[in-house]
């Protein structure tokens, strides 16, 4: 089992940065792929970003390419999303999610555990 506790979430202005935490904590954290998704009212799930086991090798979905950044420290169990030139529509609740296996998965499904979300609310 493991547990997944984001942090970092706020009211940021457009064009604002912020800087997303996950802990992870219950199983070996290098073993797992990291991702983040995010999810706005009235909107489906969607995935922003994943990072490999090891390598740093990352994904991110077409919205956010070129402003996001996603990165881990397997030393301390954590994975980061650097968030900069926030737009509008980048409001919503920010998950992290850990997959036991696959490559670098964009699909919800792929997902083996998820954390309980941090809100990011952008203001124009």
């Amino acid at each position: 089992q493991v547990q997944l506790v984001e942090s970092g979430g706020g009211l940021v202005q457009a064009g604002g940065s912020l800087r997303l935490s996950c802990v992870a904590s219950g199983s070996t954290f290098s073993n797992m792929i990291m991702g983040w998704f995010r999810q706005a009212p009235g909107k489906e799930r969607e995935f922003v970003a994943a990072i490999s086991r090891s390598f740093g090798i990352t994904v991110y979905g077409d919205s956010v390419k070129g402003r996001f950044t996603v990165s881990r420290d397997n030393a301390k169990n954590t994975v980061y999303l650097q968030m900069t030139s926030l737009k509008d529509e980048d409001t919503a609740v920010y998950y992290c999610a850990a997959a036991r296996s696959g490559f670098l998965p964009t699909n919800t499904a792929n997902y083996d555990y998820w954390g309980q979300g941090t809100q990011v609310t952008v203001s124009s």
